[in-house]
């Protein structure tokens, strides 16, 4: 399938809500194509290059389908989106337009079931249920509570100061209850470093 990419230095899940300002020429055409079909576009994370300006080259090859929950024109005059996460896919091959929007060739991956959350899960859904507490995460309206192992890896591997490159990880992982023991070694080491 044929998806226009937005390389951005963050890491989209599924389920979760990121906020853009969009300014390009590019990705205003790319917007208003979206809400007019009704498709979400894919977020890559970039790994070299820029945001703006001409289209990178050097980008994750899995990403997340982003779909456009709301949309308003900012006091500033750009155009402010929210987007929330939807399914993840792998890019086979990419290319640029004219314009420097890159489309890329993907396969969406099949999510994985979301077991039920179990005893050992405890401490991980309380620094979930802290987190959601938080001001700047309740603004992201990211829907209640975490309804299983998928759905808790997803928000905290989203929402928690990881490397970027512990969150591509994360991202590619397809067990949520290794997903799980993963977030649970990056938290060690994060606890690690800041002692």
């Amino acid at each position: 399938m044929l998806l226009p990419l937005f390389p951005l230095s963050t890491v989209l899940f599924p389920g979760c809500t990121l906020d853009l300002q969009i300014f390009e020429p590019r990705y205003l055409d790319m917007i208003s194509r979206c809400l007019k079909a009704g498709e979400g576009f894919g977020v890559v994370r970039l790994l070299r290059g820029r945001e703006v300006g001409e289209a990178a080259t050097t980008f994750a090859g899995i990403g997340c389908e982003a779909l456009i929950r709301d949309w308003h024109q900012q006091p500033n005059g750009l155009l402010g989106i929210r987007v929330q996460g939807g399914r993840r896919f792998i890019v086979r091959s990419s290319s640029a337009q004219p314009d420097q929007l890159l489309i890329g060739e993907v396969d969406w991956l099949a999510e994985p079931a979301n077991p039920p959350l179990t005893d050992e899960h405890a401490d991980l859904l309380a620094l979930f249920e802290a987190l959601a507490e938080h001001p700047l995460v309740a603004a992201l309206e990211m829907g209640g509570a975490a309804s299983g192992m998928r759905d808790l890896a997803d928000r905290l591997a989203y929402l928690l100061p990881f490397a970027l490159e512990q969150k591509l990880a994360l991202l590619e992982a397809d067990d949520p209850q290794q997903r799980l023991a993963m977030i649970q070694v990056y938290l060690e080491r994060l606890q690690d470093e800041g002692a």
